[in-house]
C-alpha cells in the first residue's frame, strides 16, 4: 500500500439512490489503498442505495451532505456514474454548486460513465477534453467540451485537472489516473 494520498480527503458525490456500485467502490478502494480518506457526500443523510446496472446492490453510509459541506474540506472530487445518479444530482442546485466549486478552487475532479451530466449542468466542461459513456457525447459537445472515445482522458486545459473514463471496464486505468491526479 502506497502513502501517495496521505492527509488527503476525497469527496465522492452521489445521489441517495442510483449510483453504479463498482464506479463508487473501486475508486474508493484505490483512494484508501493510496493512504487517502474517501468521504461519501450526498443530498440527504442516511444510506446510499447503490446499483449493479438496474438491480439494487449494496447500501453505504453517507458521511455528510452537500448542504453542510464545501470544497475546503476536501482535496478532490470523484463523480461516479450510473444513469440515475448524475441525472438526480444535476437537478439539485446545491449538488451542482458543490461540484462547480472544485473547478473554481482549482481542485482535481474525476468523473466516469454518466457522471459528466452533473458537470454539464455546472457549466464547467467548456473547453475541456473528456470522455464518458458514449450516449453523453452530444451533451458534452453541446456544452463546449471535446469528446474522445478513450479509456481514460486527463485534461489539464482549465483551472484544474479533470480525469474522465467511459465505463466500468475502464476502472483500472481510471483508478490509477485518479490517484495520480489527487496526489499532486
Amino acid at each position: 500500500m502506497s502513502n501517495d494520498l496521505h492527509d488527503k480527503t476525497i469527496a465522492f458525490l452521489c445521489a441517495p439512490e442510483g449510483t453504479e456500485q463498482v464506479e463508487l467502490t473501486e475508486p474508493w478502494t484505490a483512494v484508501e489503498q493510496a493512504g487517502g480518506r474517501p468521504r461519501l457526500v450526498s443530498t440527504q443523510s442516511g444510506r446510499l442505495q447503490a446499483f449493479d446496472h438496474l438491480d439494487r446492490a449494496d447500501t453505504f453510509p453517507i458521511d455528510t451532505t452537500v448542504d453542510v459541506s464545501d470544497h475546503t474540506e476536501f482535496d478532490g472530487l470523484v463523480l461516479p456514474g450510473g444513469v440515475a445518479n448524475p441525472d438526480f444530482l444535476r437537478t439539485d442546485p446545491v449538488a451542482v454548486a458543490f461540484a462547480r466549486s472544485f473547478f473554481e478552487a482549482g481542485k482535481p475532479v474525476a468523473v466516469i460513465c454518466h457522471g459528466p451530466w452533473t458537470l454539464v449542468e455546472a457549466d464547467v466542461v467548456r473547453g475541456r477534453t473528456m470522455t464518458s459513456w458514449p450516449s453523453l457525447q452530444t451533451d458534452l459537445r453541446n456544452a463546449g467540451a471535446t469528446w474522445v472515445d478513450e479509456e481514460v482522458q486527463i485534461c489539464e486545459d482549465g483551472p484544474n485537472v479533470l480525469v474522465s473514463s467511459r465505463k466500468p471496464d475502464d476502472l483500472k486505468a481510471f483508478c490509477q489516473a485518479v490517484v495520480e491526479a489527487f496526489k499532486r
